[in-house]
Formats: structure tokens, sequence, C-alpha cells
């Protein structure tokens, strides 16, 4: 099973299309939406990614805990339906 946890502002456009998507495909996620004063969320991106952009999506293999999240920066509807198996 795979966690999902989006990392998002209020003001991204990529964001809110990201969101909108993985709804619309019925996929549970946890939004983390970043405030401007959330420096702990953003040292935490930027040691994790190398940079501030957002979205930030981190996906989990819960069955195997020990593996390496997958961490996507960006929107790209064909990466999410390749790295989730949703179909078109």
């Amino acid at each position: 099973m795979k966690k999902i946890t989006v990392y998002s502002t209020e003001t991204c456009h990529f964001c809110h299309m990201e969101k909108e998507f993985l709804t619309a495909h019925n996929v549970p996620f946890e939004d983390h939406v970043i405030k401007p004063e959330d420096t702990e969320t953003k040292k935490y991106l930027m040691d994790l990614t190398g940079q501030l952009g957002v979205p930030v999506t981190v996906i989990t293999d819960t069955d195997h805990p020990d593996a390496d999240p997958q961490v996507i920066v960006g929107f790209s509807e064909s990466l999410f339906v390749e790295k989730l198996g949703i179909a078109k």
C-alpha cells in the first residue's frame, strides 16, 4: 500500500491541479499546506529535494517501510499515472 503526502501552498496553481487530479482518481493523500512562517517544513523539503519548489509529493510504500520513498517535485499527470498505476 502507498501513503501519499503532498506538500503544497495555498497559492500554487500546480498544487491545486495535483490535488484535484488525485481526488478525481480517488487517490487518498495527506495534504500539508506550508505557511510562510513554517521554516521547519521548508528546511525538510530543502534537505529532501535541494529546492523550495512545490508541490512536493512523497510516496511511501507502507508494505516496505525500509524502502526509500519516491519524491516527485512539481506536477506531471503522466508521471502520477505511471507511479501510482492510475488508469487513464
